[in-house]
């Protein structure tokens, strides 16, 4: 090749130029047919590499499998129902294991009636107010107008433990102290009585702490903590003469509300002027305007059910009135709300379970119900009807399983709403021994 081709151009044929196409003719020689009729259609049906899936590489798999007997059933398949697994574990572990068979939990039935309805006449349909308590001997005491009545859960006798006169009454308040013997009566006048429910006489009258009635109590061993109209929350140590040692005030409405913590460390009030607070009985000093722990201003009517978790000791729970219509839960070491639950009607009353996550309130209009809901979920349980008017008071008898409800019907019912435990409880211990009043002072 000379000089003059090396710098030729090289021109390649235009595409719409028909004198140039060319067609292409295949070698049909070199084809099999029949494997790409295999792979147009069966061979598309299984995975990517199908080309091992031809009819010649088939046959010569079977051969294969002729010449090495490897026409056989698949290994290690089951043809029958696989055989239980042995379990391999020390001989005492076992035995212990078969003496202390796991039962499913069954889920318990919650009767939605009363088990037993009494008559309440004259009671107070009054939401602040705190006219029914259990205590731990098993005595239920009510107030029913200046009259305070006692019924034995444990024979179903009743008997009259206190009419006071009607300058002094009605009955405000009532609330048994630790030992289930004694029990202390609030009245319309600002004075409190100590009674004896054993000896049916009373031991002593405590008065000048407050000017108007006493609507709530709470006893903390020794100290009956005292809760008023004129909105001051006293702390009096019935063993000795000059009983008030600390006085809470914060409250600038009446007292409705009063809860110790199970520790008695920490006592919640609640009050008309839509105010919960959390007072700490270490900061207390004696006869002192003690300053609150926490002021909490979440709810938006009057603050009067309260109750104390026993099985987490900071939680507190607390309902508000016709205006909130709350179920609130409370952290009372930081003041930190937990949750807020609309329950549509008025909190009159709350119990937390002895034995279950529950906790059980008691409403006003519409329904007038008792409901029950399962915690933290606040799952509705059971909603128990009855009751015609508001259920404002709720007490829970020793063993946890039965919780008394009385209304502005002038009924008390028992409700078999908790259950009896499944497994039985420790004896219960030794219950403390009575106060030693001071010479009965009047």
């Amino acid at each position: 090749m000379d000089s003059r081709g090396m710098n030729r151009q090289i021109s390649f044929p235009r595409r719409n130029s028909k004198e140039n196409l060319d067609r292409f003719i295949p070698n049909r020689s070199a084809m099999d047919f029949d494997y790409a009729h295999y792979m147009l259609t069966d061979g598309r049906k299984g995975k990517e590499n199908s080309a091992a899936n031809s009819p010649s590489k088939e046959a010569y798999r079977k051969k294969l499998r002729e010449v090495f007997n490897m026409n056989r059933p698949r290994i290690l398949a089951f043809k029958n129902k696989p055989p239980t697994p042995v379990q391999f574990m020390p001989p005492e572990y076992a035995t212990v294991q078969q003496s202390k068979p796991v039962k499913p939990r069954t889920r318990r039935h919650i009767p939605q009636t009363s088990e037993r309805t009494l008559d309440a006449p004259d009671i107070l349909d009054d939401y602040y107010l705190n006219l029914l308590d259990w205590g731990c001997s098993n005595v239920l005491a009510i107030a029913l107008g200046t009259t305070v009545y006692l019924w034995d859960a444990s024979s179903g006798s009743s008997s009259e433990l206190v009419t006071v006169d009607d300058d002094k009454g009605p009955v405000t308040s009532v609330n048994w102290g630790p030992d289930g013997r004694h029990i202390a009566v609030g009245l319309n006048n600002a004075e409190v009585q100590l009674w004896d429910s054993t000896a049916n006489q009373q031991v002593r009258t405590l008065r000048g702490g407050h000017r108007a009635r006493v609507g709530s109590l709470a006893w903390n061993n020794s100290i009956l903590t005292t809760g008023s109209m004129d909105g001051k929350i006293i702390n009096n140590d019935v063993r000795i003469r000059d009983h008030i040692v600390e006085t809470y005030r914060g409250h600038h409405e009446q007292v409705c509300g009063l809860k110790w913590s199970g520790s008695g460390s920490q006592l919640a009030s609640g009050g008309n002027d839509n105010l919960l607070h959390i007072w700490d009985r270490s900061m207390a000093s004696s006869n002192s305007a003690t300053q609150y722990l926490y002021r909490l201003e979440n709810h938006t009517a009057a603050v009067k059910a309260l109750a104390w978790c026993p099985f987490q000791a900071n939680l507190l729970a607390s309902g508000g009135g016709g205006g909130d219509r709350c179920i609130k839960f409370w952290n009372t070491h930081t003041g930190a709300c937990l949750n807020s639950v609309d329950t549509g009607s008025q909190v009159c009353s709350l119990l937390w379970s002895k034995n279950e996550r529950e906790l059980l309130s008691s409403h006003g209009f519409t329904q007038n119900q008792l409901t029950l809901w399962k915690y933290p979920s606040m799952a509705k349980m059971a909603e128990l009807t009855g009751h015609t008017s508001r259920v404002l008071f709720m007490a829970q008898s020793p063993d946890g399983s039965t919780v008394a409800s009385a209304a502005g019907d002038e009924t008390l019912r028992f409700w078999n709403v908790f259950g009896t435990p499944e497994v039985a409880k420790a004896a219960p211990k030794a219950a403390p021994e009575p106060f030693a009043f001071v010479n009965r002072i009047r």
